[in-house]
């Protein structure tokens, strides 16, 4: 099984995180963010990682700390539970549409790190959560987890409905690219013979 347990602590947060990138899709969220345990519930279900996170941040202050953070986490957890990538598809992309929001994921597990974020959320809030922090998890989210992602959408008038519609997007995206290929199993799927 594919799986990674990463905990980071720092002045603004401590948090444990474990997830299994060949699972089922359970996940037991408790960010102290409602709305982003909202998020990394779906993007469990769909990607079917299993997840358990536990942070406790400084959400006193403001949500962004923990948000990034959980990013950093989650990032850091996909690529040690990818090692050398051996097998994987390293592509995926989705599009997909949440009502009336349209949004395509794609996905490049190749070892390079970039963010193409292409959102435009009408409101600043969905709920208390401020909707400008989720870039911020994503940017981190790429970082750490050496992925290229790029993030578009075409429709949208709910801010509610664009967010869900990404997590879910990225996750199926990333389920399609970390899914090991059986006759590729043993190979690195890059001519450079490592990513």
């Amino acid at each position: 099984m594919r799986s990674s347990e990463i905990k980071r602590k720092t002045a603004e947060t401590d948090i444990s995180l474990s997830l299994c990138l060949d699972g089922s899709g359970e996940s037991s969220i408790n960010t102290g963010v409602g709305f982003l345990d909202h998020m990394l519930t779906l993007f469990a279900k769909h990607g079917r990682f299993d997840l358990d996170v536990v942070c406790k941040g400084d959400i006193e202050v403001d949500d962004h700390h923990s948000v990034e953070d959980i990013g950093i986490c989650l990032g850091m957890a996909f690529a040690e539970a990818l090692g050398d990538s051996r097998g994987i598809a390293r592509y995926g992309d989705i599009t997909l549409p949440m009502d009336e929001a349209l949004i395509l994921a794609a996905v490049d597990l190749g070892g390079r790190s970039h963010l193409e974020y292409g959102l435009e959320i009408p409101t600043e809030k969905v709920g208390t959560f401020d909707t400008e922090l989720v870039e911020e998890f994503f940017i981190a989210f790429v970082r750490n987890a050496k992925m290229n992602l790029h993030i578009l959408q075409f429709r949208g008038k709910n801010s509610h409905h664009i967010i869900e519609g990404t997590f879910k997007a990225v996750a199926r995206a990333s389920a399609k690219a970390v899914a090991v290929q059986e006759a590729y199993k043993d190979e690195i799927p890059s001519t450079k013979g490592v990513l």
